[in-house]
């Protein structure tokens, strides 16, 4: 714990200052009485970031491991969840009546920040090699829906908008393909999980990749993913340590 206490302290004290302030102007439900031992173990560093079960089960925020390809491992706290309309503008889509749409956004030191959505990486900020900007569809994403459900449609469309250049609107195809049961160890723990392959297909770029995600089999909640979040930018690969609830 000592290592991660010593991280710069104006990046420290960057992230302190922006998550009072959205606890004081969103409402956050966290205590401010935990922010500076919380704050003190995000970070986008050099180093791969590692603690142990007990350290992260006695947090008071949602955690998760994040590495940007073959960068560094950090380590990264749930500073707000956001009440969101699903990935979805269509007003017959009666799925979204009853469904839970939060955004999260994970933040770490340095002011990097991913926000997802059921799972799904949505938009970054201040990442180096650039930054989603947005995702949006007229149909309820599957992660959302429910992998683990049989009826749940395995087919999704959506747009996507990244930087750098002006890449705005771009149509893409989404075809997810069960791949069985996995075991992953997540928090020093194994994890009986349900594998998926997203491969993704933007026609306009002739580009297509994959996505590969974890799910728990009782509530299809992506426990961990390998995540393209726009052609033009790298894989991140996200394991939820401890859950937002």
């Amino acid at each position: 714990m000592d290592y991660h206490r010593v991280r710069s302290s104006w990046s420290l004290f960057a992230l302190i200052a922006f998550t009072v302030l959205v606890s004081l102007t969103a409402g956050c439900s966290q205590n401010f009485k935990d922010v500076n031992d919380t704050m003190s173990l995000a970070f986008w560093g050099e180093d791969d970031a590692s603690l142990n079960a007990a350290d992260i089960n006695q947090l008071p925020y949602a955690s998760l491991y994040a590495q940007i390809e073959d960068g560094p491992q950090a380590f990264m706290v749930l500073a707000l969840a956001e009440d969101k309309p699903s990935l979805t503008s269509n007003p017959n889509d009666s799925s979204t009546k009853t469904e839970k749409n939060l955004q999260l956004k994970w933040l770490s030191s340095d002011k990097g920040m991913l926000v997802t959505q059921a799972g799904r990486l949505v938009k970054t900020l201040n990442l180096p090699q650039g930054n989603l900007v947005a995702v949006e569809s007229d149909f309820t994403d599957p992660l959302a829906l429910g992998l683990h459900l049989s009826d749940t449609p395995t087919v999704w469309q959506y747009t996507l908008d990244w930087q750098p250049g002006y890449h705005y609107g771009y149509q893409a195809l989404s075809q997810f393909e069960p791949q069985g049961k996995q075991v992953v160890t997540v928090n020093e723990q194994p994890v009986d999980v349900l594998y998926f392959v997203e491969t993704v297909s933007v026609e306009k770029l002739n580009i297509a990749y994959q996505n590969e995600y974890w799910l728990s089999p009782n509530n299809g909640q992506v426990i961990k993913s390998r995540q393209k979040p726009a052609p033009n930018l790298p894989y991140i690969e996200l394991t939820i340590l401890k859950p937002f609830a």
